[in-house]
């Protein structure tokens, strides 16, 4: 008889490890998967581009709905998960009977960051992380509102892109020196500026936002140096947490995140996380492929084989703002490594690559990534690079034909 396994989140990381377990112990378990979103797991990466109107919201789910059936999936959502009784195996649903599992997987991503700020709550104050975000900004692009969107790292880049592809008028304000700071060094990042303007997003950076203003609903944001900028709407786009609180109240380990080992078992038995809201070795990666890579490890893990989750290599490979952006490893350039540098500003192009020990350390490019994969593999390999260092900067294609050569 099949052993019932929960699955507590539908994200990108669920549907990776449902379709990973598939693979390795189709039948095994008898799965169910839990999700609050009332709609199928879907590519987050892409809500921007829904926003933008260059795809439609339903063309982003992962899997068509005959999919998880014929893998025997139960689906269950628009369903909250409340409470989790470790010690008699059940999961608390909102409305809901009990469900019991001998395995529980915790794939609850995070949540939306809400500045701690006077006026936070004022009407016209939304956050963007999830489809139902997206259809309230495709209202306010649509009538053309003045939107300050609040924070310079990927999803505030994101939203201010789709906003102002729909309509909406937008300037974008961070608190740092330069966008995306923990991906790009500031050459890389300065570029990344001038083509986001380009697009007629105005970008205000070293901008502490002090309180936002009006009586009931936004009216305005009042900048700590006292600039005042008008609104009809704000995004707060200024970062994620992990979402512990189903964790945490059942009495698991966690700090940041749900604290797991290299099986992503938490300090429960039979309970696991995984995704954006696991924290592996003190780390929460809160990006796509380091959940992907632990959906197989843990699926395999689930089907009675020993292995193991070391850990990820960061990387970021994106069109962000509808600008192609990559970074990964060690781009900013440890003691003793070497940088070479190819700055383009003319054409919008920018490639930096960070050598350690003839290996290939870190990379960073903004506006042509066509060989991204190729150096997140050199660098996830360390794969030696001195035959192909002289031509490495341009491309795999020249590298590898001068190497045999």
């Amino acid at each position: 008889m099949s052993e019932p396994l929960v699955v507590v989140g539908n994200g990108m990381a669920a549907a990776r490890l449902v379709d990973e377990l598939a693979k390795v112990a189709l039948g095994r378990y008898a799965v169910a998967v839990i999700g609050d979103e009332p709609r199928l797991a879907y590519n987050r990466v892409l809500l921007s581009s829904v926003l933008a109107g260059e795809t439609q919201s339903h063309d982003i789910e992962l899997k068509p709905a005959y999919w998880w059936r014929e893998r025997g999936v139960t689906l269950k959502y628009g369903c909250v998960a409340t409470e989790i009784d470790v010690g008699r195996r059940e999961l608390k649903i909102a409305n809901e009977e009990s469900m019991v599992f001998s395995r529980l997987v915790l794939a609850t991503g995070s949540i939306a960051l809400r500045l701690n700020l006077p006026g936070a709550d004022l009407a016209g104050v939304h956050t963007f992380r999830d489809s139902r975000d997206v259809d309230l900004l495709l209202a306010l692009a649509a009538r053309k509102q003045r939107v300050v969107v609040i924070g310079g790292g990927l999803l505030g880049l994101e939203a201010a892109y789709g906003l102002a592809k729909a309509g909406a008028r937008v300037r974008l304000v961070h608190l740092m020196d330069r966008l995306m700071e923990r991906q790009l060094d500031a050459p890389a990042a300065e570029l990344l500026k001038s083509l986001v303007e380009g697009k007629g997003i105005e970008v205000l950076l070293n901008a502490s936002t002090a309180r936002l203003q009006g009586e009931t609903h936004v009216e305005g944001v009042e900048l700590a140096d006292g600039r005042q900028l008008e609104a009809d709407a704000v995004i707060f786009a200024a970062g994620i947490r992990p979402n512990v609180a189903l964790a945490r109240d059942a009495g698991i380990a966690v700090n940041r995140g749900v604290v797991v080992d290299d099986r992503l078992q938490t300090g429960a038995p039979d309970i696991f996380a995984l995704g954006e809201c696991a924290e592996h070795r003190g780390i929460c990666y809160g990006l796509v492929e380091p959940a992907y890579e632990q959906a197989r490890v843990l699926a395999r893990h689930l089907a009675g084989g020993a292995v193991s989750y070391g850990g990820s290599v960061v990387a970021t490979n994106l069109k962000v703002s509808g600008v192609s952006v990559f970074s990964a490893g060690d781009f900013i350039g440890a003691a003793g490594s070497d940088t070479i540098v190819l700055n383009d500003v003319r054409q919008g192009v920018y490639r930096k690559l960070v050598i350690a020990e003839g290996r290939l350390a870190g990379a960073v490019l903004v506006g042509d990534a066509g060989d991204a994969l190729w150096y997140l593999e050199l660098i996830r390999t360390r794969t030696p690079i001195a035959g192909i260092r002289r031509d490495v900067m341009f491309g795999r294609s020249l590298a590898i034909g001068s190497e045999a050569a």
